[in-house]
């Protein structure tokens, strides 16, 4: 038994697979990369497969993790940025006003 779920694109010439299938008589899900080349189109080792007793966990852990910590770094860095640039100013004003005192 095979059940492709999704397929999500990784480059120009692989995708992540995602499947429920069985595998030595157990059903699991499987997520695992297939290449297409001129050398080779088929799955490749990378990936994992998840037993489906186990997939309730890995299903909590996946519906777990915020969005927010998927944003790019540097997306991160302009708003920290942005603030210690307020600081800066901030602390430059306050500077400004003791040297006049």
């Amino acid at each position: 038994m095979e059940k492709d779920i999704d397929k999500i694109q990784k480059n120009a010439d692989t995708d992540i697979v995602i499947r429920i299938d069985d595998f030595g008589g157990k059903i699991g899900l499987t997520i695992r990369e297939f290449v297409t080349g001129e050398r080779y189109t088929g799955f490749t080792k990378a990936g994992t497969r998840i037993p489906a007793d186990k997939f309730k966990q890995f299903k909590q852990a996946i519906n777990s993790i915020n969005e927010k910590d998927l944003k790019q770094p540097e997306e991160q860095e302009t708003l920290s940025d942005d603030s210690e640039t307020s600081k800066q100013e901030e602390g430059s004003s306050e500077e400004i006003e003791e040297q006049a005192i």
